[in-house]
């Protein structure tokens, strides 16, 4: 537990205002998402919107997450 919060304090110093604006688009979208309510003939949409929006931030939050990780230095 103690390397997940450090690991955490590590990306929070290295991060900027566009990782954590990232950041926020990512749950906004898991969270429209899973909270959906819109009629049912436009859920489909709502739900491949949001998850185009968690995939393109996902990955580059994720890939900086690894790359922190994997730094020895700290």
């Amino acid at each position: 537990m103690k390397y997940l919060l450090d690991l955490g304090n590590r990306y929070a110093k290295e991060s900027t205002w566009k990782d954590f604006a990232l950041t926020k688009f990512c749950l906004f979208s898991m969270g429209l998402a899973a909270g959906a309510v819109v009629p049912k003939e436009k859920k489909k949409v709502v739900i491949g919107i949001s998850a185009v929006i968690f995939t393109a931030t996902y990955i580059p939050l994720m890939t900086k997450l690894f790359r922190i990780a994997m730094n020895k230095e700290h």
